[in-house]
């Protein structure tokens, strides 16, 4: 192993505050030389205020030392934007035609099928005037950073999350903005937040087919889209608006998914199709795409959804459904 191999490892142990990853995961270690002396490691200060600065400078000096003790060590920062630092792997947008249709529920899901996979993931809240993924996770903390960069606050199982609703007052204010000022959130959290090192984004998209929509479409790297619809005679139509979105902006689609697909009764086990005969199948040949879930209405769902406790969620339809997930997705390490 090289020093610069050697440094980087124990580099993994360092934390700066704030942050839920460390400095190697977060993408700030820059570089690392071996000098004649020693070693010499630049680091991006971006998100870091002035006090953090010197918490992460300390902590860096104390852990090569731990392992190197005779090395004379040298910390730089220098100025990057967070898009100079973000590593993300693989981008995929979850999108609905319509509100309703439990397409945040759906998003909560993949991410959390993907991080029990080991995975690292992170979720961008896009739907700027009805985020809801805070909620589910249980998040109230506000973002860190500064001017220089916005740092993702994490769930209790290590999802980096960005949403609209962390940076309000209150998280029941209403955000009353036309279009063009939520498009340019929406570029913000992709621009400047400092995700770093992600095997996936996920992106859950506002219902429709509108500015948002076509904002991520247009600036993000794509690597595809999943499509959340219910089975009632109105899915038909408005599915495969959001199939021909997808197809004119040259987006591929992962799959679809159909939410509230069945009630199973509790003594039984009989599933009662509350909303009508399953369209699963029909929306995927519509769509060209395979079926990738049938979520039922599930009590226990919801219930661990208010409390902020979808990470926790268990059950056989869950444990189908992520295997589907990490097939499609699988952990690109």
């Amino acid at each position: 192993m090289s020093v610069e191999e050697s440094v980087e490892k124990v580099l993994e142990d360092v934390y700066a505050p704030g942050i839920g990853r460390s400095i190697v995961q977060m993408g700030m270690v820059r570089k690392i030389e071996a000098t004649g002396e020693g070693v010499k490691v630049t680091l991006a200060s971006t998100a870091l205020d002035p006090n953090s600065r010197e918490q992460v400078e300390s902590m860096v000096h104390t852990a090569i030392k731990g392992a190197n003790p005779d090395d004379k060590i040298e910390v730089e920062f220098v100025e990057q934007k967070p898009q100079e630092l973000n590593q993300i792997s693989k981008v995929v947008a979850v999108m609905s035609g319509k509100g309703g249709v439990g397409k945040s529920l759906v998003s909560g899901l993949i991410a959390v099928a993907l991080n029990r996979e080991g995975c690292k993931v992170g979720i961008l809240d896009a739907d700027i005037t009805g985020p809801s993924i805070p909620k589910m996770f249980g998040i109230k903390d506000r973002p860190g950073g500064g001017e220089t960069g916005i740092l993702p606050v994490f769930s209790s199982s290590g999802i980096e999350i960005m949403s609209i609703n962390l940076l309000l007052p209150q998280e029941d204010d209403a955000v009353i903005w036309r279009g063009p000022l939520i498009s340019k959130a929406i570029q913000q959290f992709w621009e400047d937040v400092v995700w770093g090192k992600l095997d996936y984004l996920i992106v859950d998209l506002p219902p429709g087919t509108a500015d948002a929509s076509l904002t991520v479409m247009q600036t993000l790297p794509l690597f595809g889209v999943i499509i959340v619809f219910t089975p009632q005679d109105l899915t038909a139509m408005i599915v495969r608006k959001a199939v021909h979105m997808a197809e004119k902006m040259n987006t591929p689609i992962l799959g679809v998914v159909e939410n509230m697909s069945y009630f199973l009764l509790p003594d039984s086990g009989k599933k009662i199709e509350i909303f009508g005969k399953s369209k699963g199948e029909e929306m995927a040949r519509a769509a060209k795409t395979p079926l990738l879930g049938q979520v039922p209405l599930d009590s226990e769902l919801a219930r661990l959804c208010d409390e902020g406790k979808i990470e926790t969620y268990n059950s056989e339809v869950f444990l189908d459904f992520s295997h589907t997930i990490t097939h499609i997705l699988p952990s690109p390490s």
